[in-house]
C-alpha cells in the first residue's frame, strides 16, 4: 500500500511539473514552453477553418514580430493539453482557447481525407475529415 501511494505521489508530481514552464507575453498574446522552446498563439481566438486554409492561416501569420508560424504536429498540439482542466483543457496560462477541435498538421496514415486535431474541450485526440472546420492554434519552434 505504502509503494501504491508512493508511485501516486511521483505521478502527481511530475503531473503537476509537467505544465509548469509555460510563460505568456500579456502585450503579444505568445505563450512560451522553456521545455520545449515553442512558442505558441494565444492572441484572439480565429474562427474555424478547414485542415488545408488552417494550414495557411499559420503559414501567412505574423505575431509578435515573427512570420515562421506553422500549424503544430499532433504531439505539439497535445502537449498543450491539460487534462485536469475542461473546458478548456488547457494550462491555465493559456486565455484565448475555444473549447472545441483544433487541427493538427498530421494527415491520417490510414484514410487521406481525415487529419488528426485536438479537442480542448476534455483534451483528447482525434481524427477528422479534412473539410470540416474547427480551429488552428499556430506555433513556432523559438530559439
Amino acid at each position: 500500500m505504502k509503494k501504491i501511494l508512493f508511485l501516486m505521489m511521483i505521478n502527481m508530481c511530475v503531473f503537476a511539473t509537467a505544465y509548469a514552464d509555460f510563460t505568456r507575453n500579456a502585450t503579444t498574446g505568445i505563450v512560451t514552453d522553456s521545455r520545449t522552446g515553442l512558442m505558441w498563439q494565444d492572441d484572439a481566438v480565429s474562427s474555424t477553418m478547414t485542415w488545408s486554409a488552417a494550414i495557411t492561416y499559420c503559414e501567412d501569420k505574423v505575431l509578435g514580430g515573427y512570420s515562421d508560424w506553422r500549424l503544430p504536429n499532433q504531439r505539439e498540439l497535445l502537449s498543450i493539453a491539460d487534462r485536469s482542466r475542461y473546458n478548456p483543457a488547457t494550462n491555465s496560462v493559456f486565455v484565448n482557447t475555444a473549447s472545441d477541435g483544433y487541427w493538427s498538421s498530421t494527415a491520417n496514415v490510414g484514410s487521406t481525407g481525415y487529419a488528426w486535431g485536438v479537442s480542448f474541450d476534455g483534451g483528447y485526440t482525434y481524427a477528422n475529415i479534412k473539410n470540416n472546420d474547427y480551429y488552428a492554434r499556430c506555433v513556432r519552434s523559438g530559439q
